[in-house]
């Protein structure tokens, strides 16, 4: 990033490079960039995390750049770093032909912006592949307002379940869930259609849902699962006319 605004930011006098500027720089160019950096990227964390934070500036090494800074947030009774930033090296803008400009640069920590943003706890769980930590950010806009539900420690078991609808049948898919979660309670994770078609000779539609049941108490076993997954198959026949596939 450059600004244009800050004049004479060469020095004038004989070169000299301290912890406060560059050897090209005066410190008056410094101080005013600084500044700006420092106000832009406050107001982009404001942005992101809300605007009642407690925030500090701590002098610190960033590549490329001289003078640097780490910005960290009070979260939890402690300073969390969430970025580096700092004035850019003037010989690279030198060796790109900019010698009349002056630069900053940042470098966010994306993951610790997340873990503040919706309550993560570990950083490791960026790496997960996990369905149960996936599916909660799935679609999610930066708006949308997520906090994060732990998940288990134990596995998951996952049914998948087919059925095709009676003629003319019309429902939310937000019904299914409903119809699953009270049947299966706390043991379910994840409900989500993975698979609707309509028969073109038969004119009859199909749906397959995928369900997901996990404890946070125990291992469950296939044995107990199956038995929660044929009383929502019965419940579905008994209740919706749909035809188990």
């Amino acid at each position: 990033m450059t600004e244009r605004g800050v004049k004479n930011i060469l020095e004038s006098s004989q070169p000299l490079r301290t912890n406060l500027k560059q050897e090209y720089h005066n410190i008056e160019a410094v101080k005013a960039i600084e500044s700006i950096m420092k106000s832009t990227t406050e107001s982009y964390i404001r942005e992101l995390l809300g605007h009642n934070l407690e925030m500090r500036w701590v002098s610190a090494y960033f590549p490329f750049t001289h003078p640097s800074w780490e910005l960290e947030i009070y979260h939890n009774q402690k300073w969390i770093e969430v970025l580096g930033s700092g004035i850019v090296e003037h010989q690279l803008l030198l060796n790109a032909g900019h010698n009349d400009k002056i630069g900053w640069a940042l470098g966010m920590g994306l993951e610790r912006l997340a873990m503040l943003r919706y309550g993560i706890p570990d950083i490791r769980l960026f790496w997960t592949k996990d369905t149960g930590f996936l599916c909660q950010f799935e679609n999610a806009k930066h708006s949308d307002n997520i906090t994060y539900k732990p998940i288990s420690i134990h596995p998951q078991l996952i049914f998948d379940i087919s059925f095709w609808l009676p003629p003319n049948f019309s429902w939310s898919h937000n019904d299914f869930h409903d119809i699953v979660r009270n049947i299966g309670g706390d043991l379910i994770e994840q409900v989500k259609l993975i698979d609707e078609y309509t028969n073109e000779k038969t004119g009859k539609t199909s749906n397959c849902f995928r369900i997901v049941y996990r404890s946070y108490e125990k291992m469950l076993t296939k044995d107990e699962v199956n038995v929660i997954h044929k009383r929502i198959e019965k419940y579905l026949v008994e209740n919706f006319n749909v035809e188990m596939r």
